[in-house]
């Protein structure tokens, strides 16, 4: 059984806010209910938030403190990280909330226990993955740290069954907050990228494009010639942008603007959700994107088949593990440290072309680590594999396949 308001009673608890109705409302009830409350809030170089510190402005008249802790350059690395294990989730996209929750929980936890606080509160509702991932990262990080769903709570529930009653609430304190118009879909968004979904966006019979990008364009408003990008990678990790030296957090600031306004990055998913239901989204990670197939082509260049066929299981495993808040588990760490194995060897330039959401390939150079050989590879007559020596490998492929055909199991 979870924890319940009155469950809350005398102590201090963190909770988790954005400056929205929902968390004003919540520090709100909490402080009604007898709880010491304080709120705090991760930069994660969310692309919709002009200034960070708005957050702390728009919780202010609750009378709550919101402290707000910049772990800009902690998303920078686990978007590194994930690219480098090109960790897509189903649909094939960018699963930037996923990692952003890992990266806000591990920050947040330490500076609530500071505080005084003993229990986090997180807003997230009993249909998403959200309540998963905060709730075991929680968990994992201090076993010891209570964790508080006010949108699982029964009484909370039944109090507020819509955002109209928030704002009523609200109002009798004197805080002046607006239901406004109904928006078309909801936004989640960091660094990585932005994930839309909900409102319109649940009918199947809506398109996609209902969303306004915030990160770029729609590939049809992109310009009508294509850009040229060169990245340089140092063991499985950009270093710089058309030979600029930049950091993680600088190459993704680059990476989303080029790839942003080339419409690169736009995905659509009719997504397996945690806790058993489908859930639709569409998603924006133009750095991501441009990163991710840069890094992809250089991985190519270094891989074997079985190396490729064992690195596509462990990206599987890494994704699958973003997605239900198991970043910091030990079957994540030894994926992780299974693909450094190959990522130790993708050093090397990259020039992709960018045109309408396209991505091209134009040239790779400098990797030393390639397993690819012109001559081997020629059609043509070169120094390379000599053609007679198939011979041999063609005679024993075919002792098989004449005695499976003899066998009669072959269907055709």
């Amino acid at each position: 059984m979870g924890m319940t308001l009155v469950d809350l009673k005398g102590k201090t608890v963190g909770v988790c806010v954005s400056g929205g109705l929902d968390s004003k409302t919540i520090c709100c009830v909490l402080k009604d209910a007898g709880v010491k409350v304080k709120a705090f809030s991760a930069n994660v170089g969310q692309p919709d938030e002009k200034d960070i510190n708005d957050i702390k402005k728009r919780m202010a008249p609750t009378g709550v403190d919101t402290t707000i802790v910049d772990v800009t350059k902690e998303m920078a690395d686990i978007c590194f990280e994930t690219v480098k294990c090109q960790a897509m989730y189903d649909g094939g996209y960018w699963n930037s909330t996923g990692i952003a929750r890992a990266v806000t929980v591990k920050a947040l936890l330490p500076v609530m226990k500071k505080a005084g606080c003993t229990v986090l509160v997180h807003g997230a509702t009993g249909r998403g993955n959200d309540q998963m991932r905060f709730e075991r990262y929680t968990n994992v990080l201090d076993p010891n740290f209570g964790v508080y769903a006010p949108w699982r709570d029964a009484e909370l529930l039944k109090k507020f069954p819509g955002r109209t009653q928030m704002v009523e609430f609200l109002a009798t304190r004197g805080i002046v907050a607006f239901v406004g118009t109904k928006k078309k879909y909801s936004t989640d968004a960091n660094l990585a990228g932005l994930s839309h979904e909900a409102e319109d966006l649940e009918s199947m019979e809506t398109s996609m494009r209902i969303v306004k990008p915030t990160m770029g364009v729609w590939p049809d408003k992109a310009p009508n010639k294509i850009e040229k990008v060169t990245l340089s990678f140092a063991k499985g990790r950009c270093v710089a942008v058309n030979g600029k030296k930049m950091s993680p957090y600088e190459v993704m600031l680059a990476a989303n603007e080029i790839g942003g306004r080339n419409g690169i990055g736009m995905k659509h998913a009719l997504e397996n959700r945690i806790i058993g239901t489908k859930s639709r989204g569409v998603y924006e990670a133009p750095g991501m994107e441009v990163l991710g197939w840069g890094l992809k082509y250089i991985y190519e260049g270094v891989m074997d088949r079985r190396s490729a066929l064992l690195f596509q299981q462990l990206s599987k495993l890494v994704s699958d593990q973003i997605y239900d808040g198991r970043w910091f588990d030990p079957a994540t760490q030894a994926a992780r440290a299974a693909i450094q194995v190959w990522a130790d060897k993708a050093t090397a330039d990259i020039t992709l072309g960018l045109y309408k959401g396209n991505i091209f390939f134009e040239s790779l150079t400098g990797l030393k680590s390639t397993i690819y050989n012109e001559a081997d590879s020629s059609m043509e007559a070169s120094n390379g594999l000599n053609p007679h020596s198939s011979q041999g490998f063609a005679e024993i492929q075919s002792v098989e396949a004449k005695m499976l055909a003899k066998a009669k199991q072959i269907k055709c």
